[in-house]
C-alpha cells in the first residue's frame, strides 16, 4: 500500500483525519514564528547572540517534558487540546507591543510560553491519537503528522518572511496566534470515540473519552511514570535511545552545515537554504511512505533502516561535488525522522492510558534535548576541527548506531512487532 492509500486511509478516520487538519493549521503559524522571531531580535537588537536564542527559548521548555506531559494524563484531552491553543493564542497577542530594543524581553517570555504550550499539546495530541484511532492507523498518522510539520517548515518561514518584510514582526505574532485560534476550532470538533485502551489493541467505539483518572503516587513519583515506563519496556528503551543518538548526530551534523557549505562546497552562506529545502523534502517524502514501509517491517528495523540512511547522508558531506551534497541531504532528510516516527507509533501503542502523557512528552524530551546539546558542542568543535573529520565521525556513528538497533532486533526472536497492530501473544 503506497503513501496515496495512507493518506486516504487517515483522512477517512474523521478524529485522525481533523486531529491531522489541526496539526497543519497550529503548525503553519508556529513554523512562520520560528523564523521571523530571530529576525525580529535581530533588527531591534543588531545582536546576533539574541537572534540565536530566540530558537533556544521555543526549544527550552523540551527540557521539562515530563512536568509538563503530566498535564495531559489529568485533564481532558480533547478539552486540553481547545483550551491550550486558545490560551497560546493569547499569550501570543501581546507580541504587537514588541517595538524596541527596550521590549524584546517580551519576545523571549512569550516564545518560553509558546514552547512550553507547544509541549503540553503534543503530549494531548499524541495521547487522544492513541486513544481514539485505530491502532493499524497509528503508524500512518504519525508519518503523515511528521510529512504535515515537514511541509509547513518548507513553506511558511517563507510566508513568515515575507509577512515581516511588509508589515512588520507583529503582524507575523497575529498570524500565529490565528493559527492556533483556528486550531482550538478544528480541535473543537474532535468526534472523539473510543476508551482509554490496554496497549497494542484497536479501541472498540463507546462513548466520549472521560478525562483519564490521576495515577496513584507521589508527585515525584507522576513526573518519573513515564521514565520508568520507558526503563522498563523493551520495546520503547531501545527504539528512545536510538532516537536519542540519532539526535544527537543530527545537532552535530546541523552545527556544521555551515562550515560544511563554505569549507567543502566553496559556495556562500545562502546555499545552506537549499541544502534545507532538500532535506525538508525528503523528510516530507520518508512520512508518505512511513505508515506502508511498518505494516512490513519490525519497527526496530525500519528505524535501523532509516538511521543507516540518515548516517550515509552525513558521511557523504565529507566530498564536494553538488550532485553529493543534494543527495546527501536527501538522504538525512529520509532518514532522519524514521527512529522517531517508529518510537513515537510505538509508546502510543505500548503505554497505559493513565501515564501516555507524560511517557510521550518523556520520550520526546529523551530524543530532543541531545540535539539542543549537540548543537552547542558541534558549534565549539567546528572551530578547531576540519568539517570532513566531523561529519565522518557522526556518519561512522550513526551507521554503528544503526547496526546496534538491527542486532537487537534480530537477537529478540519470534515474530516481529509491527506498527499498526497488536503485539504477538505468548
Amino acid at each position: 500500500m503506497g503513501g496515496g492509500s495512507a493518506v486516504v486511509r487517515v483522512l477517512r478516520d474523521r478524529t485522525a483525519g481533523r486531529c491531522l487538519a489541526g496539526v497543519v493549521v497550529s503548525g503553519f503559524g508556529t513554523s512562520a514564528l520560528w523564523l521571523t522571531a530571530g529576525i525580529w531580535a535581530k533588527s531591534l537588537t543588531g545582536s546576533n547572540s539574541l537572534a540565536a536564542l530566540t530558537v533556544f527559548a521555543m526549544w527550552a521548555p523540551v527540557l521539562a517534558g515530563p512536568a509538563l506531559g503530566a498535564l495531559a494524563d489529568r485533564m481532558d484531552r480533547k478539552v486540553l487540546l481547545v483550551r491550550g491553543n486558545l490560551v497560546t493564542a493569547c499569550l501570543l497577542a501581546p507580541l504587537v507591543l514588541v517595538d524596541s530594543g527596550r521590549t524584546v524581553w517580551l519576545l523571549f517570555a512569550v516564545l518560553v510560553l509558546h514552547g512550553a504550550s507547544g509541549v503540553v499539546l503534543d503530549a494531548a495530541e499524541s495521547a487522544l491519537v492513541a486513544g481514539t484511532v485505530p491502532a493499524s492507523l497509528l503508524a500512518d498518522f504519525n508519518g503523515l503528522r511528521m510529512t504535515a510539520n515537514e511541509g509547513m517548515k518548507l513553506v511558511a518561514p517563507l510566508a513568515g518572511a515575507g509577512l515581516y518584510v511588509r508589515f512588520g514582526g507583529p503582524a507575523v505574532a497575529l498570524l500565529a496566534a490565528a493559527s492556533c485560534a483556528l486550531a482550538a476550532l478544528v480541535f473543537a470538533r474532535l468526534p472523539v470515540r473510543g476508551t482509554p485502551r490496554t496497549p497494542a489493541r484497536d479501541s472498540a467505539p463507546a462513548p466520549e473519552l472521560p478525562a483519564p483518572p490521576p495515577p496513584a503516587g507521589t508527585w515525584r513519583d507522576e513526573l518519573a511514570a513515564g521514565l520508568r515506563r520507558i526503563r522498563a519496556s523493551a520495546v520503547l528503551r531501545p527504539l528512545v535511545t536510538a532516537g536519542a543518538a540519532t539526535m544527537f548526530l543530527a545537532g552535530v551534523n546541523g552545527a556544521v552545515t555551515f562550515a560544511y557549505v563554505d569549507e567543502v562546497l566553496g559556495r556562500a552562506p545562502a546555499y545552506a537554504g537549499v541544502l534545507y529545502a532538500v532535506q525538508g523534502a525528503g523528510s516530507v517524502a520518508v512520512g508518505l511512505l512511513a505508515g506502508p514501509l511498518l505494516r512490513r517491517l519490525p519497527e526496530r528495523l525500519f528505524a535501523a533502516g532509516g538511521i543507516a540512511v540518515f548516517a550515509l547522508g552525513v558521511g557523504a558531506r565529507t566530498v564536494s561535488p553538488d550532485a553529493v551534497a543534494l543527495g546527501a541531504s536527501a538522504a538525512i532528510g529520509f532518514g532522519l525522522p524514521c527512529v522517531l516516527i517508529a518510537a513515537m507509533t510505538a509508546v502510543q501503542r505500548e503505554t497505559p492510558d493513565a501515564v501516555l502523557g507524560r511517557t510521550a512528552a518523556t520520550a520526546g524530551s529523551l530524543m530532543t534535548a541531545p540535539n539542543a546539546v549537540a548543537l552547542a558542542l558541534g558549534a565549539g568543535l567546528v572551530a578547531v576541527a576540519d568539517v570532513r573529520v566531523l561529519t565522518a565521525a557522526a556518519g561512522a556513528a550513526g551507521v554503528l548506531a544503526s547496526i546496534v538497533l538491527a542486532a537487537g532486533a534480530r537477537r529478540r526472536g519470534g515474530a516481529p512487532v509491527k506498527c499498526g497492530g497488536p503485539s504477538p501473544q505468548p
